[in-house]
C-alpha cells in the first residue's frame, strides 16, 4: 500500500504477518518516500509495524508544532549536518548550530518532535525531519552517515500542511482497515509501545 507521489512524499507499507498484539501490530516494512528517493527497508520482514503506526498517529496529534529552531528555508545540508553532529555528539566544543549552543539546538529539535524517521525504526540509517509553520510542512530527509550529510545527498520536499495530513490520516485509516481485515498471529514483541484506534 502506498499513499501520496513518491517523487514528492508518500508513505508505502506491507503487511506481512498480522499479529494480535496492538503493540505489535504486524510483521512487514515502513517506507517514506521524500522527493524521489525511498527511506526505510522494503522487506518483508524489516520490522514491526506498531511503532511506525504509532509515530504516524502521534505526527497528526501533534499537527502544528513541529517548529523549526531556525528560518524554514534554511539549507537542508546544514541543518542535516547540525543535527547529525549534535545528536552523535560529534560537535566541537563551543561549536553553535544556527546561532544556538548544542544543548539548546539538540531541545529545540527534541521538544518540537522534529525527528521522524529514525534508524532504530528503519535500520536503514535514515531520518526524516518534520518542520512546519501555519501553512506547509517541510521534509529534510537523509542518510544518516556524516559522509553523505557532508558530501550533500540530502532530500527536501515542501507540501501544504493539509497535504501533508491527508496523507498521514489516509495511510492511518487504510493501514487499520487492512490489519482489521487479516487474520491474527500471535508474535514476541519487538518494539513496545501504545496504540489507541480512536
Amino acid at each position: 500500500m502506498i499513499v501520496g507521489n513518491p517523487n514528492i512524499f508518500a508513505i508505502e507499507s506491507e503487511i506481512t504477518c498480522a499479529c494480535e498484539q496492538l503493540s505489535q501490530l504486524a510483521l512487514g516494512f515502513f517506507v517514506v518516500h521524500v522527493a524521489g528517493r525511498c527511506y526505510g527497508i522494503r522487506k518483508p520482514d524489516a520490522s514491526m509495524l506498531g511503532v511506525s503506526f504509532d509515530q504516524v498517529d502521534k505526527r497528526i496529534a501533534r499537527r502544528g508544532s513541529h517548529n523549526p529552531p531556525f528560518p524554514m528555508n534554511a539549507a537542508a545540508a546544514d541543518v542535516a549536518y547540525s543535527f547529525r553532529r549534535s545528536i552523535f555528539d560529534e560537535s566541537g566544543e563551543g561549536e553553535r548550530f544556527f546561532g544556538m549552543s548544542v544543548p539548546q539546538f539538540s531541545e529545540a529539535i527534541s521538544s518540537n518532535h522534529v525527528q521522524w524517521v529514525s534508524d532504530e525504526e528503519f535500520d536503514d540509517s535514515s531520518y526524516v525531519l518534520q518542520f512546519e509553520d501555519e501553512n506547509e510542512v517541510r521534509l529534510v530527509a537523509f542518510t544518516g552517515t556524516l559522509t553523505f550529510v557532508m558530501s550533500r545527498l540530502v532530500c527536501v520536499t515542501f507540501l501544504s500542511q493539509n497535504e501533508f495530513y491527508w496523507i498521514l490520516q489516509v495511510w492511518r485509516d487504510r493501514f487499520k482497515d487492512e490489519w482489521t481485515s487479516l487474520p491474527k498471529s500471535p508474535w514476541f514483541s519487538r518494539t513496545p509501545c501504545l496504540v489507541r484506534w480512536d
